[in-house]
């Protein structure tokens, strides 16, 4: 028995909050198709019943699911998958928030400081220490994907009772910047002599100079703190090292975090950019004991 009376497409446009012309595109894609559809006129007709699925699709819609999107989610309505497709929706539109948010602060920055962004970000030339780090090393998407390798190191640590004695980071092994397939180790700085087993690894990281950046703001204006390297390396007449995986590691770019992402204020980031030099030497070794 069909619902009566049955809805013109714009009585139904009107009550599911969804446009004429995306309900046709809908029909066409056989994600909702109309309850009848005059072979002369070819007016649509909907059910009142429909409507129920034309909110789903609405909402799931409205949250930036595209057409095939939510043609997958739909069909996993009752299921496992249905949630986690919702959950990754979530985490993809906050990291897009996270990432809109740094860009409205480099405008900020633009704005007020014309261009310059001095009052985020001071650079000097700085001497390193040596360092023992553990570190895991894998490649991520994105730099702004960073936070997989993270996901995996902190409880690798805590089940190999690795005992950290200062804020960690992250070393860029690429002797560019890449907008793909970035490779990258994520690290503590641990008391020398220590050992881990794989898939973590001990980096031994020899003295060195280098130009370092410290930033106070959000970590999308990481790249502008290398720019800023670059331009008081120029201005000093010092020549910053490769990098690159043929190179030692001392001589690659790395990134040290020197508050926690959950601290309240702005975080603050030190960002290093090694200086050209023979002397700079390093071990790697995978998976020490």
């Amino acid at each position: 028995m069909t619902d009566t009376p049955l809805l013109t497409i714009g009585e139904f446009s009107s009550q599911c909050r969804i446009s004429v012309r995306m309900l046709r595109h809908y029909d066409e894609r056989g994600l909702l198709t109309p309850a009848i559809v005059d072979p002369v006129t070819g007016y649509r007709r909907y059910r009142l019943a429909q409507l129920d699925l034309a909110q789903r699709i609405r909402r799931l819609r409205d949250v930036g699911f595209t057409v095939s999107g939510i043609a997958a989610v739909l069909s996993a309505r009752d299921r496992d998958a249905y949630r986690q497709a919702l959950e990754l929706q979530r985490d993809i539109l906050t990291q897009q928030a996270v990432e809109a948010q740094g860009r409205v602060y480099l405008i900020e920055q633009l704005i007020t400081t014309e261009g310059t962004l001095m009052d985020a970000i001071t650079v000097s030339r700085v001497a390193q220490p040596a360092r023992t780090l553990v570190a895991l090393r894998g490649t991520v998407a994105r730099y702004e994907d960073e936070g997989e390798l993270w996901a995996r190191f902190m409880p690798e640590l805590q089940r190999q009772g690795v005992i950290p004695i200062g804020p960690g980071g992250v070393i860029e092994h690429d002797g560019e910047f890449r907008e793909a397939d970035v490779d990258e180790s994520v690290f503590v700085p641990v008391a020398p002599g220590a050992g881990v087993a794989a898939p973590l690894e001990i980096v031994e990281i020899a003295a060195h100079e280098a130009v370092v950046a410290r930033l106070v703001g959000p970590y999308s204006l990481i790249s502008e703190a290398h720019a800023r390297i670059a331009e008081f390396a120029r201005e000093h007449g010092l020549a910053l090292a490769p990098g690159g995986r043929s190179g030692p590691v001392s001589e690659r770019n790395r990134n040290i975090y020197l508050t926690a992402p959950d601290q309240p204020g702005d975080p603050i980031t030190e960002v290093i950019m090694p200086l050209a030099s023979a002397a700079n030497e390093d071990l790697t070794v995978p998976g020490a004991v």
